[in-house]
């Protein structure tokens, strides 16, 4: 999750909380944490630009060597700034700024431990958070499923923030690049921002498309086989361009 707006107040007094939550832990971010930082941007307020989330919900980060760049709690993604670039290491201390991070900083930590992610994108979308709440695993409603690494899983529910629902993401992660979260939104990564806010969206579209599809009064929507999907992902690997 990431923290909904209820509890914040004036943005302003917000971050004068935070910030006092502690010092900085480090001088400034060096030259291609500045980059990322502003890459990390530009994926949260697309977040909200394409609707994947609304308010602070929802969050970004983007490994840059033993550093994790995170989006920070309860802050507008449209009032960040550079001087905010908010980093912890793999074992979540603080080592750069002074925002408190996201609330959801287990998830993102347990994916960078376990996989070879560069980048994660997590959010409220409403779609794919509607589908969470009624199945174990969205059915194979398109090829395009082979994209995350086949059909996407369903974790099991835990409180927002936790170690639990961290464990529970993993275990649905596992050989994919994605997954739902059960009355909660998406987790995606990938070796970019852009790869996996990519993958955010379009397991988004693929919720969308079977909920619309099973709406439909007296039809039900036809499912592709584990088969076909194998199939199209060995096409998969050599799709796009070369060199």
């Amino acid at each position: 999750m990431a923290e909904q707006r209820g509890d914040e107040r004036d943005t302003g007094d917000a971050r004068e909380s935070e910030r006092g939550a502690g010092e900085a832990r480090r001088g400034s971010p060096r030259p291609e944490e500045a980059r990322a930082w502003e890459d990390l941007v530009t994926t949260a307020r697309r977040t909200v630009s394409d609707g994947l989330v609304v308010g602070t919900s929802g969050n970004v980060s983007v490994r840059v060597g033993d550093t994790v760049l995170v989006t920070p709690s309860g802050v507008p993604y449209d009032r960040l700034a550079p001087d905010d670039v908010t980093g912890v290491d793999l074992d979540g201390r603080q080592v750069l700024g002074t925002l408190v991070p996201t609330s959801e900083l287990p998830m993102h930590l347990a994916v960078y431990r376990t996989t070879g992610a560069l980048a994660v994108v997590h959010t409220h979308a409403v779609h794919a958070t509607a589908v969470s709440t009624l199945v174990s695993e969205l059915p194979l409603i398109h090829y395009m499923a082979a994209a995350l690494g086949g059909p996407v899983r369903v974790a099991p529910y835990a409180t927002y923030g936790t170690d639990e629902l961290a464990e529970n993401m993993l275990r649905a992660l596992a050989d994919r690049s994605g997954c739902l979260l059960r009355n909660h939104g998406t987790m995606a990564h990938g070796a970019t921002l852009d790869q996996a806010y990519d993958r955010t969206a379009q397991l988004e579209w693929m919720c969308r498309l079977w909920l619309t599809a099973s709406s439909v009064p007296g039809l039900a929507p036809s499912l592709l086989s584990r088969e076909q999907l194998t199939e199209v992902e060995e096409r998969l690997r050599g799709y796009g361009q070369r060199g």
